[in-house]
């Protein structure tokens, strides 16, 4: 799983991120370019261009079939169906199946903010039973304006 959380674990308002970080971003296209993500049918209409470039596009929606540049699922059990042993896959959202799918997980890559948003709607599940296993620190700048780390978790 792949995430940018606040300190309260929020991760959006209204369908849109809450925070705009470069690095966040850079790093986020670094991880997941060539390899798969999969996402909710939200999170897919979230995005400004559509479908991720040099990424296996994959998304879990009960209502939609059809999405440009994307793979539909109706399940978890039909998409992984589709994946190699040695995929690296990325879930990149949103709230409701990072919280369906959080058991599934064997890794978190998370952007921690330093920072509690006025306004939340959507929120990143509880991961206090993973331990981190990584922290790069990043203090804010003229393009940050918060304080952040990158964390990375694997399960105890």
């Amino acid at each position: 799983m792949i995430a940018a959380v606040a300190r309260n674990r929020a991760i959006g308002f209204k369908n849109k991120l809450i925070y705009w970080l470069p690095n966040d971003l850079k790093r986020f296209k670094q991880l997941t370019t060539g390899h798969t993500i999969l996402m909710g049918r939200k999170t897919f209409e979230s995005l400004p261009k559509g479908a991720l470039p040099n990424r296996r596009n994959c998304v879990l929606s009960h209502s939609v079939s059809q999405l440009p540049g994307c793979e539909c699922f109706t399940s978890w059990n039909d998409f992984i169906a589709t994946c190699q042993p040695d995929e690296e896959i990325y879930i990149i959202g949103g709230a409701t199946l990072y919280q369906q799918l959080i058991d599934k997980a064997d890794r978190l890559c998370l952007t921690e903010i330093d920072d509690t948003p006025t306004e939340a709607d959507a929120f990143f599940p509880d991961y206090s039973g993973w331990k981190a296993v990584c922290r790069e620190i990043h203090t804010k700048d003229d393009k940050h304006q918060y304080d952040y780390a990158f964390v990375d978790y694997v399960r105890y």
